[in-house]
């Protein structure tokens, strides 16, 4: 069950309070059920006015998923895969979660290194033997 407040990496949390959530009916097979019950979760997280989030990861989640933002800078999720209200709920912010631990990843610098001896052999043979294969084209028999 997810309690008050979400907790994402990097030590942020962001109280459910921000999180506006409702309610619709879901789409696809299920009969009467789904034709009398409003089960789907659509959840909206405005990302850009977010006083949880610090300036600087707002910036940096607003670059990583900014085809996820719509113009005001909220993040919809929804979720219909179960047929209760409760379950997909949990399920809508489980995605949120993971969409923005995801998004706060930063990735690890490269770490210059340098061609082992072996490599530098392999790649002076496959050299030579290319440039061998070439001049085998080029030199003709005199006639």
């Amino acid at each position: 069950m997810i309690h008050d407040p979400i907790e994402l990496s990097h030590g942020i949390s962001i109280p459910l309070s921000e999180i506006d959530i409702r309610f619709v009916r879901s789409s696809g097979p299920g009969g009467q059920h789904v034709n009398k019950t409003s089960t789907q979760a659509e959840i909206s997280f405005d990302l850009m006015s977010s006083p949880s989030i610090p300036e600087s990861e707002r910036l940096w989640l607003r670059s990583k998923l900014a085809s996820k933002l719509d113009t005001e800078g909220r993040l919809q999720v929804t979720s219909q895969a179960y047929r209760s209200q409760l379950r997909n709920r949990e399920d809508a912010i489980e995605k949120l979660v993971l969409m923005l631990n995801q998004a706060l990843q930063r990735p690890k610098k490269r770490k210059l290194t340098r061609p082992t001896h072996g490599a530098k052999e392999s790649r002076l043979r496959s050299k030579k033997l290319h440039s061998e294969r070439k001049a085998l084209r080029t030199k003709r028999p005199d006639l």
